[in-house]
């Protein structure tokens, strides 16, 4: 896999994003301050604009220049934590122009560990860490029995939709949504939403590498 396609991941990213942030907004609106949609959007167009821009020539630039695009541009609590997820699997991946399915694994990994360390929130908490975490042990179990990577992908998108269904029925514990108590429960966790978001782009966008001649490596 090389820059091309996580540049491709990032521009679909800000599509699926951008068409979905009244329903991210809307899910917003019963657990926050209803503006994540808003937030999401504007940081995601962010970074596609300065992929664009800079042209970046290996996967962890183009994920280092997301990170700082969502960092600067994206308000909310939503910045700093897709942020910094963005900024460490950038250096999990280093400056190597090629990355394989197991490095991106590693690199996703390393996402979740950062939002996790800034964030203070663990799996049950009502949070993207509901759809993240589930989405990485997927992807990784793929890999593990010798999958590829459009079947990993996939495994972590469709691990991360189960992850959202499942904040339905929990009470949030972090953030402003936390101060709402029970009234929480029943609704979906919007950075669970977006996170659906993105991993759902990075699985079309490897499926449709894999129907490429070669395919991503």
């Amino acid at each position: 896999m090389d820059a091309s396609m996580f540049r491709a991941w990032i521009h679909e990213a800000a599509r699926s994003v951008t068409e979905n942030a009244d329903r991210l907004t809307r899910l917003d609106s019963a657990v926050g301050d209803a503006d994540h949609g808003i937030n999401m959007r504007r940081g995601l167009q962010a970074a596609a604009a300065m992929l664009e821009e800079t042209n970046p020539s290996t996967p962890g630039a183009v994920l280092a220049i997301v990170g700082r695009a969502l960092i600067s541009k994206t308000g909310g609590a939503s910045g700093p934590l897709y942020g910094t997820g963005f900024r460490q699997a950038a250096r999990t991946l280093g400056q190597e122009p090629d990355v394989s399915t197991a490095q991106l694994g590693a690199a996703l990994a390393a996402a979740l560990t950062g939002i996790q360390r800034i964030g203070a929130a663990l799996e049950g908490d009502k949070t993207m860490i509901d759809a993240l975490s589930p989405a990485v042990t997927a992807y990784q179990a793929v890999i593990d029995t010798g999958g590829d990577l459009a079947k990993a992908t996939r495994a972590a998108s469709d691990a991360a939709e189960w992850g959202l269904k499942q904040t339905a029925g929990m009470q949030a514990r972090k953030g402003r949504a936390s101060y709402l108590g029970a009234r929480t429960i029943g609704h979906e966790d919007p950075g669970a939403a977006s996170t659906v978001l993105i991993l759902s782009a990075l699985a079309h966008v490897s499926s449709a590498g894999e129907r490429c001649a070669g395919g991503y490596q």
